[in-house]
């Protein structure tokens, strides 16, 4: 916390154990499409200064570059954080766009294991976007009502994977 150069406390909260398990997780009921929405949260950390609740969310890897949140694929950890932001203000949360990944990157350069693994901590400042989550909850919630299948996506792995399928069916 001390990294981020600002004055950040451990959130204290009730429910924070709940908010961290799988399945359970910080809740809310979008009343319009009757879907209750949860996500578990890693950690939550409280801006002193701007009474503001900070998400964090921890990452692990082992490679020889250092971290970064540029990679594509990596959409999926920002988008992760938006919806856990959107999801603690829509519970009436004073949330901060800014949150902040913890990323423990294992040192590879040892020679041997000898049963211990030793990490390069970083802490990356995301600054969220939840503007994309309720039009997506509209989305989804029109695509399940829908008679119709989506059109198939070359972005979709699962859609790559259904057209694979059908490829060695047809052989």
């Amino acid at each position: 916390m001390l990294e981020t150069g600002k004055n950040l406390i451990p959130f204290s909260h009730e429910e924070l154990d709940e908010w961290r398990e799988n399945f359970k997780g910080v809740q809310f009921l979008h009343k319009l499409t009757n879907f209750l929405l949860t996500g578990a949260v890693d950690d939550v950390w409280y801006d002193l200064d701007k009474e503001e609740l900070v998400v964090v969310d921890y990452k692990a890897t082992a490679k020889n570059d250092e971290v970064s949140l540029d990679a594509d694929w990596q959409i999926s950890y920002k988008r992760q954080i938006d919806f856990y932001q959107w999801l603690l203000g829509k519970n009436g949360f004073n949330v901060s766009e800014d949150s902040y990944f913890v990323y423990c990157n294992g040192d590879k350069s040892k020679s041997k294991f000898d049963q211990k693994v030793e990490f390069k901590v970083s802490i990356l400042k995301y600054t969220g976007a939840t503007d994309w989550v309720e039009p997506t909850i509209f989305e989804i919630k029109n695509t399940l009502d829908s008679t119709n299948l989506p059109d198939s996506s070359k972005e979709c792995n699962f859609c790559i994977y259904i057209e694979d399928v059908n490829q060695v069916k047809s052989i």
